[in-house]
């Protein structure tokens, strides 16, 4: 049995994708994780391996994760390939019966939305082409584009006096806020608002009061059609629509030159010119046209499948902030993620917070503090009991508030990263807490790579501390000492993985992410 997904499914996917995220019945999150790539791959920066999906691979990224940042109604949108217009270039045109029988022309795309039928130009107006000057004299496959089309008229029209036979049809002009946001060098977005925005109605109104119709094209010039060098008006375009006419203009050589539509009619699906009632004389070889049916509904009454909108863009910014530093400096990341509905940590709750991190951390006091060095990615460790060792991955350590961010995965529970088992582990195979207040035979030494051994803080419990008179906000909350993750670890669905070349991070840096799903 053959069977296909068609793309007005991948179309209403990626809409219904965009509305779930919108809505607030769901919660989604970008993240940023994998501080210590090189461990599972010598070479990762060079080339990042392609990320694995099973629900054991979850664990392992939800290990990895140091902070998330929530995707809000405004950090999402429907996206289309961006084409830009540059003189010189021959552009495919509209059709709707492009398959993998009838290319489109002259990319040879099988798809309609696979080819180049639309662009934007360099004022970030997006325009369809209607018409690209397809003809026989050049086996249908058009010819350059010289004229960039920059007017905002509803009606289409040539964009220019250069006589390349474009045809444009102006459709909407991305708003600088999507510029920030959703341009990228191979995605632009589409407005999210079409159906509702006002600034948009003029043009959605056009497609279906100014005519259906707008291109005839002539596959065969015909030969011997009467009367050389004249024009017939009101000859009727028939199929299962009504009220379509054409102008058709005949050379010196008793062939059609051209066919102009004068009135688009309405309710087309396919069409053929009449020249018999419309007064063409016949010929020794009749004509053959195609009558170019639009998008239902016309041209720019729906933009999204129009375009073919199957693909989304969704954005996050990561930036540090001084109030709420829940962004870690010092250290890397190798992935970027995307995660619906977590909960918050120790809690079914849906994380709701605009930005969290996902790292445990220690408050640490004693002499050297300010002065103490953790190696990134290093091990730290405490005895929390007789033969008992809790183990933590440094992801930084602050010499100014004394904290001290850790992740704990696999690694530091007796496993290999590539998740075999250590045939000798020094530690166990348990994955013990650290402990604020540790039992009898335990200590609340923590040892750094470079300096003096500092304790943890069991006296500090908050989110902020006051050095100098100044106060440094912590951006976890601390009870004697320990801070754990602001969101649950392995709670909801992990539904994207980009696996990256590692990126360092600063603290006056900050990461524009954009993720592209395809549907």
């Amino acid at each position: 049995m053959a069977a296909i997904i068609t793309d007005q499914f991948r179309i209403l996917t990626a809409k219904n994708f965009v509305q779930e995220v919108q809505s607030s019945s769901s919660s989604y999150y970008a993240f940023i994780g994998l501080a210590n790539a090189t461990d599972y791959q010598d070479d990762w920066d060079a080339d990042p391996p392609a990320p694995k999906d099973s629900l054991d691979q979850s664990n392992y990224y939800w290990d990895s994760m140091l902070s998330l940042k929530k995707i809000n109604s405004g950090d999402i949108s429907q996206v289309v390939r961006k084409i830009q217009w540059q003189s010189g270039t021959t552009y495919d045109m509209w059709r709707n019966d492009i398959t993998r029988t009838n290319s489109s022309q002259p990319s040879g795309a099988l798809d309609i939305y696979d080819s180049n039928f639309y662009v934007v130009n360099s004022e970030f107006k997006v325009y369809i082409c209607l018409f690209n000057n397809a003809n026989p004299d050049n086996s249908f496959r058009g010819s350059p584009s010289l004229d960039e089309p920059n007017f905002t008229d509803l009606e289409p029209r040539e964009a220019g006096s250069s006589g390349d036979g474009y045809i444009w049809k102006y459709l909407y002009t991305i708003k600088p806020s999507q510029i920030i946001k959703f341009d990228s060098t191979n995605y632009m977005p589409v407005p999210s608002d079409w159906y509702t925005n006002s600034s948009y109605t003029a043009v959605r109104e056009n497609a279906t009061t100014s005519g259906q119709l707008k291109i005839v094209t002539v596959r065969n010039r015909g030969v011997g059609l009467g009367t050389a060098n004249i024009t017939y008006t009101g000859v009727p375009i028939q199929g299962d629509g009504d009220g379509a006419e054409a102008t058709v203009v005949i050379n010196n050589d008793s062939k059609v030159e051209s066919v102009t539509v004068s009135n688009g009619g309405k309710g087309y699906t396919f069409g053929t010119l009449n020249l018999t009632a419309g007064g063409v004389p016949s010929g020794t070889t009749d004509p053959v046209f195609d009558v170019i049916i639009p998008p239902p509904g016309g041209h720019g009454a729906d933009v999204y499948r129009e375009l073919g909108a199957y693909n989304v863009l969704v954005y996050a910014r990561f930036e540090n902030d001084t109030d709420n530093p829940d962004f870690i400096v010092g250290n890397q990341f190798a992935q970027v993620g995307l995660v619906e509905n977590p909960t918050t940590y120790n809690s079914s709750t849906i994380l709701t917070s605009n930005q969290v991190s996902a790292v445990y951390a220690l408050k640490l006091t004693g002499a050297g503090s300010s002065s103490a060095e953790f190696e990134p990615d290093s091990f730290v460790t405490q005895t929390i009991g007789t033969g008992q060792t809790a183990v933590g991955r440094v992801v930084s350590y602050d010499q100014i508030t004394g904290v001290l961010k850790y992740t704990q995965d696999r690694t530091t529970a007796g496993f290999n990263s590539d998740g075999s088992k250590n045939t000798n582990p020094i530690y166990g195979f348990d994955q013990l807490e650290f402990i604020g207040n540790p039992p009898a035979g335990g200590s609340r030494n923590i040892i750094p790579t470079v300096g003096n051994t500092l304790t943890i803080d069991n006296s500090f419990t908050g989110s902020s501390v006051t050095i100098n008179n100044v106060t440094y906000n912590l951006g976890q909350d601390f009870t004697i000492g320990i801070s754990f993750p602001e969101s649950q670890k392995y709670s909801g669905n992990i539904i994207y993985i980009d696996n990256r070349p590692s990126v360092t991070r600063s603290q006056s840096q900050k990461e524009d992410v954009k993720v592209i799903l395809q549907f």
